[in-house]
């Protein structure tokens, strides 16, 4: 087997729910993932995974198999995978289907799958598996829960390979020469310990007594494949060992294709959360600086508001029992502190909007509900005011104490934002809240790495190969304009002791690295080694499924205090460094500055687009200009040319169109056509469409 294998498998999702809402499926995205993990630990790339068809139908025994029945006899799919319909409800109806259509079973997968989950659960028992072959393609069954498929599929995978080849007609002789040991290294397992030495008669022919015996194999080891380096300690979350290239190594024994698995951008996001610490609580004044904060606390009022009777007019105070009449004005009551003339019946006080009601007075007559009757002889003082209203209520035109808000109400929940508009300061100011508990906005820090990156700004021509570097300055700005406080460290050269020196220095000052550059696989790509083998770090994704962007890197590195900072490594291609710091970097630090759920994520729409947009086979985050029509409307402009490393494709945008990738679409639909409208995720300000 020299020469690179595609083994072509389907996913069958059998679920009524996401058939009548596909949006509700999670499970094609993950096992998607552990196919790519499985890709990226073949050994010596004898054979790859190749994800043909995703279908996701009801439990239905007929739909099910006119799939199988589709995907078997006529594509002859190396490996169909279904998710649902296992248990022991009464649509659960998987089981049943597909075991119909085998022409053989393969118990040894059932045990191996049941055996990995009920070292998790007890209540994998509860699981109806069923596995074989039709024709030459393998049959799996697979749980519905998106963690109980992972699991399962997981125990198995590196096993399936072996069974594919077989059941499409491998020779067999020549799949077992060498012996069982040799089988396991290709397939990168292990075996129990002193199992070989149990089962040495299995070595010793040559083969195999049984074909079956493969099946039974357990274990799930890594077999760490072509480095030349010593073996590393354990301390990533992606299989267990160290992915990134040994620096200390020679050229030409580093990879040469990316060992981390393709995830899908959901996938990504669900890392990036997991991994994210809590966020820190900080006291802070109440003044304009509070803007952009999230609480920490619920906040309840000091003091009623209002603290006292108001008049909520200009007029005239009274007892509301003495009715129409002529009244002498005995005093004025301004919006003012001071001392307030008590009223008798009989008598009424000048009295102007907020202003205390006189002790003694039950209600204020409006202005225009009087008549001057007697002024002072220089006419400039009223004397005495005729009343015309009747039937006057008690409290009318006064706001009572603690109408607005009561000592002890609850003034703002845990978690409110104080936003820019000025309500929520307001509202604390009015009951003399000075200080407020919050959670502390993380300080970011922005490096560019490259020996070709020069400052922006440096006078001169450059030489060739220089580029100026547009992310750092870009991305200082997107992270102050969002309200958060971002240091410049800089531009670090591609040598593995002038990064680590800069990121130790930085790890010291800032809560969040951002680096552009260095991500890809080139000999001078240094992020991933030095974050993992210098800092002891722990890289959670290293490509993602989307377009621009796959190279982007999140790992976290752990600091004194048993605090893990997250570093962001970002593509060096500007619009890459742009589009990945909203869609991940942002979501990041708004979650660590105490936002929750989907409000750390970017707000979502739905727009009309106003060209053809091409579909590419990755997911794109297509750059836009989104305005306002004169009917409401959103409608879209792409900005142009979309390469990656084209930066005018971030002017005037203010949104990124969620175009789905060529494999998500299911047809051969290979566009978005004019008038179709596609969801955006808002990154700037809307404007009204001149018109």
């Amino acid at each position: 087997m020299s020469a690179t294998k595609e083994l072509t498998v389907g996913l069958l999702i059998v679920s009524d729910t996401a058939a009548a809402d596909h949006a509700t499926d999670r499970a094609i995205d993950t096992l998607t993932a552990v196919i790519a993990e499985a890709n990226a630990q073949i050994h010596n790339n004898a054979y790859e995974w190749l994800v043909e068809e995703r279908r996701i139908i009801p439990d239905d025994t007929e739909k099910i198999q006119e799939k199988i029945k589709d995907w078997c006899d006529n594509k002859a799919l190396s490996l169909i995978l279904t998710t649902g319909g296992t248990g022991f409800a009464k649509r659960d109806v998987t089981p049943e289907a597909v075991s119909e259509l085998l022409d053989k079973t393969a118990s040894g997968l059932v045990h191996g799958m049941l055996a990995a989950s009920l070292k998790i659960t007890p209540f994998a028992i509860m699981s109806r598996p069923v596995a074989g072959v039709r024709g030459d393609t393998v049959i799996v069954t697979l749980p519905g829960s998106p963690k109980g498929a992972k699991e399962n599929l997981e125990s198995i995978i590196k096993l399936l390979p072996h069974a594919c080849i077989q059941a499409a007609g491998g020779d067999s002789r020549v799949l077992h020469s060498g012996g069982i040991k040799k089988l396991e290294k290709e397939a990168g397992v292990a075996p129990p310990s002193g199992a070989h030495d149990h089962h040495s008669h299995l070595h010793e022919s040559g083969g195999l007594a049984s074909d079956d015996a493969v099946g039974m194999t357990s274990g799930c080891g890594h077999h760490h494949g072509g480095g030349g380096h010593h073996a590393p300690t354990p301390r990533t979350q992606q299989g267990g060992e160290l992915k990134s290239n040994d620096l200390t190594g020679d050229v030409a024994r580093r990879h040469r294709s990316s060992p981390y698995p393709m995830i899908s951008v959901k996938e990504a996001h669900k890392l990036v959360v997991e991994n994210i610490t809590a966020p820190e609580i900080v006291k802070r004044k109440v003044d304009a600086n509070l803007v952009g904060y999230i609480l920490a606390e619920e906040v309840r009022a000091k003091e009623s508001v209002p603290a006292f009777r108001a008049s909520i007019v200009d007029g005239y105070a009274i007892v509301h029992t003495d009715g129409v009449g002529i009244y002498p004005v005995v005093g004025v009551s301004h919006a003012a502190p001071g001392e307030i003339k008590p009223l008798e019946a009989g008598q009424i006080a000048r009295i102007t909007t907020g202003a205390p009601l006189p002790p003694g007075a039950t209600a204020v007559v409006m202005v225009e509900d009087t008549r001057i009757a007697k002024t002072t002889d220089d006419g400039t003082e009223e004397l005495e005011i005729e009343i015309l209203a009747s039937g006057l209520t008690e409290l009318e035109n006064v706001r009572e104490v603690g109408s607005d808000m009561k000592t002890g109400d609850l003034l703002l929940s845990k978690g409110a934002e104080i936003t820019a508009v000025g309500g929520e300061i307001g509202l604390l100011a009015s009951v003399g809240i000075v200080e407020v508990g919050v959670y502390r906005k993380p300080v970011v820090g922005v490096l560019s790495t490259g020996d070709e990156i020069v400052q922006h700004d440096r006078a001169g021509d450059l030489s060739i190969g220089e580029v100026r570097d547009s992310n750092r300055p870009t991305l200082l700005a997107a992270i102050t304009a969002r309200g958060f406080e971002a240091v410049d460290l800089g531009i670090a050269k591609d040598q593995p002791g002038t990064l680590e020196d800069v990121l130790k220095e930085a790890l010291s000052k800032v809560d969040v690295i951002i680096t552009t550059g260095g991500v890809s696989m080139g000999e001078k790509d240094l992020l991933k080694p030095t974050i993992e083998r210098t800092f002891n770090g722990t890289i959670h994704f290293g490509r993602v499924a989307m377009k621009p962007g796959k190279p982007t890197t999140f790992a976290t590195i752990p600091t004194e205090g048993n605090i893990s900072r997250p570093i962001f490594s970002l593509p060096g291609n500007p619009a890459s460094a742009t589009v990945t710091f909203h869609l991940f970097v942002l979501p990041a630090l708004r979650q660590l500055s105490g936002f929750i759920g989907e409000d750390i994520h970017l707000a979502k729409a739905l727009v009309t687009v106003e060209e053809d947009l091409v579909l590419d086979p990755r997911p794109e985050y297509h750059r836009a200009a989104i305005r306002i029509d004169k009917s409401g409307g959103l409608v879209a402009r792409s900005t142009g040319g979309q390469r990656s490393s084209r930066i005018g494709s971030m002017e005037a945008a203010n949104a990124l169109l969620c175009l789905p990738g060529l494999s998500e679409v299911g047809d051969k639909r290979t566009r978005i056509p004019r008038g179709d409208k596609v969801e955006a995720l808002i990154i700037g300000e809307l404007k009204v469409l001149d018109v």
